[in-house]
């Protein structure tokens, strides 16, 4: 009887501990990545971009300053929206080399590259995330022609 009491008591005592994920070792897949990360970091990159030009050729601002912010805010909304910390504003990377000419066709070659990833993304984007991923589409699209 003694030895019935104990068994119970101690099955009883392990029970609820099998349901808390206590002995969960996490053996389990690692979830799939979100699929506007690429664009996130995408947003990130353009807007260093811009910055680094602007770093380059400070005669650009009042072309390249809008097309930063609006990478930067771009990267922000699609930050908030994965649960992420809003990123730091885009430090400037290595600007591209050459001319002025030179400058703007890389920045266009960019924007033309981000342009294509968001509508690709977009067509295949549930509803609720469309509507964000169409308009960096679009801006990109606008960014574009803004830099020929």
């Amino acid at each position: 009887m003694l030895r019935a009491g104990a068994l119970l008591t101690l099955g009883g005592a392990t029970a609820p501990l099998t349901g808390c994920d206590l002995f969960d070792r996490g053996d389990g897949p690692d979830p799939a990545p979100d699929p506007l990360e690429p664009l996130a970091a995408e947003a990130h990159d353009l807007a260093a971009r811009h910055r680094a030009a602007l770093a380059a050729e400070p005669e650009l601002t009042g072309l390249l300053t809008p097309i930063a912010q609006a990478h930067e805010a771009h990267a922000g909304e699609l930050a908030r929206l994965l649960g992420r910390p809003t990123p730091a504003s885009a430090a400037p990377a290595t600007a591209p080399g050459g001319d002025r000419a030179a400058t703007l066709a890389a920045l266009r070659q960019g924007e033309e590259a981000g342009r294509e990833s968001a509508a690709k993304l977009c067509a295949a984007a549930p509803p609720e995330r469309a509507a964000l991923v169409g308009t960096i589409a679009a801006a990109r699209a606008s960014h574009v022609e803004a830099l020929r």
